[in-house]
């Protein structure tokens, strides 16, 4: 049973830890490492792939196109438009299995009048646009100077979104230690951090040992009255109890936490899922 829809992201099908997707005009084949199940769709329309990436034994990879390669592209998911580019690590700029959590950044933002948030990691900025798209003032905080110079592009395809967004090309932990000292303020923060990373400076980050130590500084610059956090991870090993049970530690009991999977429905109607939420409330 297809499922029809006007987004111009969807994910046609999955299977043998592959992914088919359609972006915009554009199909392409990257890996799925959680798809270990047989495709539904027959090899017929998976060859009708444009651009498919492969990864290599090193932990790099490489895009082959049946096509001339594409630079960028611009395309509508969500009603927000996204800037696309095919990147080296096969990244195309946009991850759609946040769409339901924009919403519920959308949702609680619009509740309320010119709240001032915060969005570490923050990558090429869907919840920043998501936020702001409300009205929220936001700011924006990823060590990659490319990562924010592609979220301005990305604000730049959104005319109806004001540009409240302050830009900040920096270490996450050392400008929340910044912030703390400054004595600044946010009602809700938003983060999606990585597995593993390093900092401008070579620091290394290890989600394992780092994710409580980084929650325990947004807790020291939450507002006197905060709205919220949202914590989403694509890590394998953080369930959503996982999460759940790492917000309540660090936040105390006067929360209401949910959490889930970040899914996305394919066209077969089957559903993929890409990595663990959970959304706090204070109350």
């Amino acid at each position: 049973m297809n499922k029809k829809t006007t987004e111009q992201y969807q994910i046609l099908d999955s299977g043998n830890l592959q992914k088919l997707e359609k972006v915009g005009e554009y199909i392409l084949t990257r890996p799925a490492l959680n798809a270990f199940w047989q495709p539904s769709l027959p090899k017929t329309e998976w060859n009708k792939a444009m651009g498919i990436y492969e990864r290599n034994s090193s932990g790099g990879g490489k895009w082959s196109w049946k096509i001339k390669k594409p630079e960028e592209w611009t395309i509508s998911y969500n009603n927000i438009n996204f800037l696309i580019m095919p990147t080296d690590f096969g990244h195309l700029g946009i991850f759609p299995e946040q769409k339901d959590n924009w919403e519920w950044l959308k949702n609680i933002v619009s509740q309320h009048h010119q709240i001032k948030t915060l969005n570490l990691f923050a990558y090429s900025g869907a919840s920043s646009l998501a936020m702001a798209q409300a009205g929220a003032k936001v700011c924006h905080v990823d060590a990659a100077k490319g990562m924010i110079d592609w979220a301005k592009m990305n604000l730049s395809c959104n005319k109806n979104i004001p540009n409240t967004i302050r830009w900040i090309v920096d270490d996450v932990i050392k400008f929340l230690n910044k912030e703390s000292k400054r004595n600044e303020t946010y009602d809700g923060i938003v983060l999606d951090p990585p597995s593993f990373g390093r900092g401008p400076n070579g620091q290394i980050w290890k989600i394992e040992s780092d994710i409580i130590p980084l929650l325990e500084k947004c807790r020291q610059i939450l507002s006197p009255k905060p709205l919220f956090i949202l914590l989403s991870l694509h890590s394998h090993g953080f369930s959503e109890n996982t999460l759940e049970r790492i917000l309540k530690e660090v936040f105390g009991k006067r929360i209401t936490v949910s959490s889930g999977e970040m899914t996305i429905t394919e066209n077969t109607g089957n559903k993929i899922t890409a990595g663990n939420y959970a959304r706090l409330l204070f109350n």
